[in-house]
């Protein structure tokens, strides 16, 4: 298991319970309690995790912080490629689609990349870089500028203003967190304020947020639940959640990662 993987194991774990000790990780994740100390020492370095005698909790301020991308992508993969098989079923040939950063909406861009005629305005390097690994003659991808930010987005002003010129069909957009009173939210700031000005730009905005992101507040929010137009989410959301949801959002569609 690559080091990437096991914090992101780890930091799913302290997620849903709140609480590990070292020695019930490093048995789950088949490592030394060594290993375990030194992944908790460089995630609770990060602001990501609490250090406590003998184990690792819930980082209490969990709404400011946000895992890097290298972590992101390695967890909920299944979910993840449920929510991204829905969701490239929406996109058309000759269509404007803007993919924001995220390792969600990453596994979208996976689906496609072979799909003629697209134009694909992205502040995700991540994303950037896939699409070029094998471009296309029919595809073009246009980055954005601005400040990076842990999930290797680009954000600020800068991005901003390249969104502002553009009429977008569909917006695919991550969440940090789902509330039904926050809304979808964000740690960072300045990425809420850009997401703010992409949904203004596209005619349709659909979010991806698996189960677990259900009740999750991040430090700030960016749009509330009637603003999406879809909503793409995952089994194991409570029925009263997904009630709540479907309440407020006209289409909100459940895929199976089983």
């Amino acid at each position: 298991m690559l080091a990437a993987q096991r914090k992101a194991r780890i930091l799913d774990e302290v997620s849903l319970s709140g609480a590990k000790r070292i020695t019930d990780l490093a048995e789950a994740l088949g490592v030394s309690e060594v290993t375990i100390r030194r992944d908790v020492e460089q995630l609770a370095g990060q602001g990501l995790v609490d250090k406590v005698h003998g184990g690792v909790t819930a980082n209490s301020l969990s709404s400011t912080v946000e895992p890097p991308f290298s972590f992101n992508s390695m967890r909920e993969q299944a979910a993840k490629d449920a929510m991204a098989l829905v969701a490239a079923d929406l996109v058309r040939p000759g269509m404007a689609v803007a993919l924001m950063g995220g390792s969600t909406v990453y596994a979208l861009a996976k689906r496609l990349r072979d799909l003629a005629s697209l134009t694909i305005v992205t502040n995700s390097v991540p994303i950037s870089d896939f699409f070029a690994q094998n471009p296309r003659a029919d595809q073009t991808v246009v980055l954005t500028g601005g400040v990076r930010t842990p999930t290797d987005s680009l954000v600020g002003n800068i991005a901003s203003e390249v969104f502002s010129r553009f009429n977008l069909d569909l917006v695919f957009m991550g969440t940090h967190g789902m509330d039904s009173e926050f809304g979808f939210s964000s740690p960072n700031l300045v990425e809420a304020e850009t997401n703010r000005e992409v949904i203004r730009r596209a005619s349709k905005f659909v979010v991806l947020a698996d189960h677990t992101k259900w009740g999750i507040r991040g430090f700030t929010s960016f749009a509330n639940f009637e603003s999406a137009d879809i909503v793409i989410t995952t089994e194991g959301i409570s029925r009263n959640s997904l009630a709540t949801l479907k309440a407020a959002v006209k289409d909100v569609r459940v895929a199976s990662a089983s």
